[in-house]
């Protein structure tokens, strides 16, 4: 049995009529940079995340720039950000001139621990990233009340100021893994003062290409987006602020517009898959298995298991000697990534991203998996610790 760990194909091939139907009035009507299919997307995208404000934008990474940008992110700032996350959120800080300064992860979530914040905030740090990764959004309310012991007050959703010094944080979202996921019982993408998504291909929500959104119920930050995106423009050839080119392309909106009508079916398609994981595989000794927190909804982009006794690897290579497909998401840690040498951090400096960079590994996610691939799967997982 062959089992890919991402099948676009299938999925494709379930909407490929409506897929086709989308560009092609694309196509009619010439509207290839932004245009109907992208303002009908962004509007059904806001709705889905109960969010007032969304722009489509030309990725995720593109999203990471805007939001800390327009928040007047800049050099001699620091944003801090966990360090087990994939390195597009860091460039969100880089690109602004800022200095990203790593956290490590609880254990239990694989997201930002919030007892380390008050370890790492300095006078310097004026945003916080959350990332909700893996398709689990991080504890918003345990950095909330981590920072309202550290002095700091909330002067509006995602804003902080110390009170004796009158320092500002911004707590923004990283939500490209997390597409509807849930923090007690509200979407992510307005639990923060603003939020980036990503609809890089292999997401929950995959564009047929690059692309990506910002969201915010800030009206003044919704306003400075479509600004950011569009060269500075609220009016063409009038650029009252520093901008770029992070358009959304038409016929990206018009792919995102036809697969959001599916994004609940199939991300309860994942859920069910991950429910069946953790029965066929819970007394399975050798790995340990994500959790799902209490406060959460998981979307399960990725399905992370680790491996324990360092056999990481080998059971990676016998999966695939097998015909299943895996991943690793992240084999190299952002502090010891090479182009973060100069922050000074060496290994050990956070123990618990580094354990799970060494020992986990992702298992086939997505909804179109049938019974026979999981079942096949977990056989498979259980015979190499028998037999080895």
């Amino acid at each position: 049995m062959k089992i890919p760990f991402l099948d676009l194909k299938v999925q494709y091939e379930s909407i490929k009529n409506e897929i086709g139907v989308a560009i092609q009035k694309v196509l009619d009507n010439t509207a290839f940079a932004l245009g109907q299919s992208v303002s009908d997307f962004e509007a059904n995208f806001g709705k889905a995340h109960d969010v007032k404000n969304c722009s489509g934008v030309s990725s995720g990474t593109d999203g990471n720039h805007m939001v800390l940008w327009a928040l007047g992110i800049g050099p001699e700032d620091e944003v801090i950000i966990p360090v087990n996350t994939f390195i597009a959120t860091a460039w969100g800080a880089t690109l602004c001139g800022a200095k990203p300064v790593f956290v490590d992860i609880d254990s239990r979530s694989y997201n930002i621990d919030a007892k380390s914040l008050l370890k790492s905030i300095t006078t310097k740090t004026k945003a916080i990233v959350a990332v909700h990764l893996y398709g689990q959004p991080a504890d918003m309310d345990a950095i909330n009340e981590e920072l309202i012991s550290n002095d700091f007050e909330l002067t509006g959703t995602g804003k902080y100021r110390k009170q004796k010094t009158g320092q500002e944080i911004y707590l923004v979202e990283d939500c490209a893994q997390s597409h509807i996921a849930e923090y007690k019982g509200r979407k992510v993408g307005g639990l923060g003062l603003a939020s980036s998504f990503s609809f890089y291909p292999g997401k929950n929500l995959g564009a047929y290409g690059e692309g990506g959104a910002v969201c915010t119920n800030n009206d003044e930050l919704g306003v400075k987006f479509k600004m950011l995106r569009d060269h500075g423009c609220r009016q063409k050839y009038v650029h009252e602020i520093y901008g770029h080119n992070y358009r959304m392309e038409g016929i990206q909106g018009a792919v995102l517009g036809v697969k959001l009508n599916y994004l609940n079916s199939w991300t309860e398609g994942r859920r069910k898959v991950a429910a069946r994981y953790y029965d066929l595989l819970k007394n399975c000794d050798s790995i340990i298995l994500p959790e799902e927190m209490y406060y959460s909804k998981h979307v399960y982009h990725l399905f992370v298991i680790q491996v324990k006794n360092g056999r990481r690897d080998e059971l990676g290579k016998f999966l695939n000697d097998n015909g299943i497909a895996t991943g690793l998401h992240y084999p190299i840690p952002l502090h010891l990534q090479p182009c973060f040498n100069h922050l000074g951090y060496k290994r050990g400096d956070f123990p618990i991203t580094e354990n799970l960079a060494n020992r986990g590994l992702s298992l086939p996610m997505y909804a179109e998996l049938t019974d026979e691939h999981i079942l096949y799967i977990a056989e498979k997982v259980i015979e190499f610790f028998k037999s080895n």
